[in-house]
């Protein structure tokens, strides 16, 4: 069976470029991002791996670890990333799962039959500090990832997870937030003292409460 959003993210344990990982623990407490490649030595995959890389800060300003996967071997992962680390001027350090047998793809439903019988789709899966899965982004083996996109969602995960707010059409950090509503337009002033604003009964905008 196929995962949805909200169902717990399987755990595992695989061989990486930086050794055998337990995929929880590997994540403590931190929010995680977990996405797949169609192989090692491709084009695209390069570019986006190098952009992984060169977005470290981000990732980790946000509490959040990556771990990459391909149904390649550990060792050719590792010359693979010295390819990465040569053409696109970065340095990978987040681990790439081998998976060789296909074992973590099945769990996490990477592998579409009418795409490829062999090779993973680009999917792409945010997990929780509770080990949710709260977000899955599929991608055809041609287009390369936004990793912008993926680090916005990050941001609208986080925020969510404390305020009773959703983020809007093209919301960005730091763009006024939506007002769940479960909250009485009451009770608003109370919750988010900021202020707010009524376009209509079911859509009330506040300045994003945690900046």
């Amino acid at each position: 069976m196929s995962l949805r959003i909200g169902d717990a993210a399987p755990n595992f344990k695989a061989d990486t470029s930086i050794g055998e990982i337990d995929f929880y623990e590997f994540l403590g407490d931190s929010w995680g991002v977990l996405f797949s490649h169609p192989a090692d030595y491709t084009p695209v995959c390069t570019t986006e791996l190098g952009r992984t890389a060169a977005l470290k800060g981000e990732f980790e300003k946000r509490n959040v670890k990556v771990l990459a996967l391909s149904v390649d071997s550990a060792e050719s992962h590792k010359g693979w990333i010295s390819d990465i680390n040569e053409t696109q001027n970065t340095n990978v350090e987040f681990p790439i799962i081998a998976d060789e047998d296909k074992t973590v793809a099945d769990l996490y439903d990477m592998i579409h039959p009418n795409a490829s019988e062999t090779l993973t789709v680009r999917s792409l899966f945010i997990i929780s500090p509770d080990k949710k899965v709260k977000l899955m982004l599929t991608y055809p083996a041609s287009t390369g990832r936004n990793f912008n996109e993926v680090l916005r969602v990050i941001d609208s995960l986080q925020l969510t997870a404390n305020y009773s707010v959703a983020t809007p059409a093209d919301w960005k950090d730091g763009d006024d937030v939506v007002v769940m509503n479960s909250i009485k337009t009451e009770d608003i002033p109370a919750k988010f003292p900021k202020g707010h604003k009524v376009i209509k009964p079911y859509l009330r905008t506040t300045p994003q409460p945690n900046k």
